[in-house]
């Protein structure tokens, strides 16, 4: 019995061992425990046994905000995402007896590939860069073009103008993270002037919550995405918001999530902000059967860009809160 990173593994492997017996029968071999490394706030382990391989997710073992470990929700979305032609893996499991791993817990199939953390892609050559980016704003694309009632998803969020129901959510988070009264007035700002400006839309798509490069694989050899992980986000939203929050990078450094900001884009072959967003606008805008009308499409704008700042500004402090 392997524990690779044995320090890391939170739960008693042999527990599961038992539990995955019972539901696959006896195997050639041990079962081999190894955490994934990276910034998942939902711990996640890649399983082997014999010929057999899968990918566990679990809760942390002291969940401070349930709401932000939902992976119930995730293993839903999977099972919804199955059959719609939106690249996810094959969820495989569930189970809510914490006896086994000391959360509930889900297996999906694991997924081979290639995951980058910087947006810069280092290693590629610039053709290679640009149809990467292509696959990668037309999958979210895809996503928000699938019916949320069609896959079972219709209650899967709350009706009615998304940001003005985030934008007070969000506003009062930042109340109870602050260390006081003085604490980032620039962010006090930035909530009083998206108060201002709300935008009047009523659309809403599923919305993966966390789209960034790091979330996705693309295939081992070709610049496409295969899957897009880490759906503890995902709700119903406006479509807008994980647009928005995807395009941050080329408004940070490399130094800064991987960002984009100050290098030289066209001489890499990564499309300039404007020229993605309008790869997706033209995803968005194609009919939805041949031969019919273009779809509406709502565009990006300032708002849009700010919320996006001003919600990755207030999880960064709840962090900080509880560090």
């Amino acid at each position: 019995m392997s524990h690779g990173g044995a320090s890391s593994i939170d739960f008693e492997v042999p527990r599961l061992e038992a539990w995955l017996r019972d539901r696959l029968g006896p195997s050639s071999g041990p079962l081999e425990v190894r955490r994934t490394e990276g910034g998942m706030s939902n711990p996640t382990y890649f399983l082997r046994r014999g010929d057999w391989q899968a990918v566990l997710r679990k809760q942390p073992g002291s969940v401070l905000m349930p709401s932000a470990h939902a992976i119930d929700r995730e293993y839903r979305v999977l099972r919804a995402l199955r059959a719609t032609g939106v690249p996810v893996p094959e969820a495989l499991d569930w189970c809510d007896d914490r006896s086994v791993v000391g959360t509930p817990f889900y297996l999906m199939a694991r997924v081979e590939g290639r995951v980058f953390h910087e947006y810069a892609t280092p290693g590629l050559a610039p053709d290679e860069r640009a149809a990467l980016y292509d696959s990668m704003i037309a999958t979210l694309a895809a996503i928000h073009r699938l019916d949320p009632q069609a896959i079972g998803l219709g209650d899967y969020g709350r009706p009615g103008n998304y940001f003005a129901r985030q934008l007070a959510r969000w506003s009062k988070q930042w109340e109870q993270f602050r260390r006081g009264p003085d604490d980032n007035p620039e962010l006090d700002r930035l909530a009083a002037w998206l108060a201002g400006r709300v935008p009047e839309s009523e659309t809403l798509a599923l919305c993966h919550g966390d789209f960034r490069i790091g979330n996705v694989v693309f295939h081992a050899t070709e610049p496409r995405v295969v899957a897009v992980l880490d759906w503890e986000l995902s709700t119903l939203g406006h479509p807008l918001v994980d647009v928005a929050f995807n395009c941050q990078a080329w408004r940070m450094a490399p130094d800064e999530n991987g960002g984009l900001l100050g290098l030289p884009l066209a001489a890499l072959g990564i499309p300039a902000e404007d020229a993605y967003l309008e790869g997706y606008y033209a995803c968005m805008a194609a009919p939805a059967r041949p031969g019919g009308p273009a779809r509406p499409v709502e565009r990006m704008t300032d708002f849009h860009r700010a919320f996006a700042m001003f919600r990755g500004a207030v999880g960064s402090a709840g962090a900080a809160m509880q560090a």
